[in-house]
């Protein structure tokens, strides 16, 4: 297993987690193509086995580039049949030593994660197990459900 950087290459491949994982949403390639144009603002990882992509995470700077930084965990995904393996786990805590990385070298530091998901998400324990994600907010019927948002404050998680 190995994690990584997107890469151009990569946006068919993780385009059909991207399908698999999120029924709901449409126009799967199109947009991670442009969360990868996006980069730096935007972070995008991919996880392979046997060189095949089965999941990926994207991380976003919010608010501007700042001295100290709110991340957000804007999406993570595994395959169907590579989920309830650690590689959500994975895909978060190695990625994060590539995002502490970048984030230095425009001399900012992480304060705190978010993370908005829905209500009834398992991957919550995820976020608050790797994360010390507390859910802070919960609104009401935001996307196809009710909607948590979720911090990580002042991260200190050893990666």
């Amino acid at each position: 297993m190995k994690i990584r950087k997107m890469t151009k290459e990569d946006l068919c491949p993780a385009s059909i987690v991207h399908e698999q994982a999120f029924p709901r949403q449409r126009l799967s390639q199109q947009w991670l193509d442009c969360s990868l144009k996006s980069y730096p603002c935007t972070l995008c990882f991919v996880v392979t086995i046997n060189e095949n992509v089965v999941g990926y995470i994207i991380w976003v700077q919010k608010s501007g580039f700042r001295p100290e930084v709110v991340l957000e965990l804007y999406q993570i995904a595994v395959l169907p049949n590579f989920q309830d393996q650690g590689i959500g786990h994975k895909l978060i805590m190695e990625s994060l030593p590539e995002v502490r990385h970048l984030l230095s070298e425009q001399k900012s530091k992480l304060k705190h994660i978010i993370v908005t998901t829905r209500a009834d998400n398992f991957a919550q324990k995820l976020y608050k197990q790797t994360l010390g994600a507390e859910v802070e907010a919960t609104i009401s019927n935001l996307y196809s459900a009710d909607e948590v948002i979720m911090v990580a404050r002042n991260v200190q998680i050893e990666t």
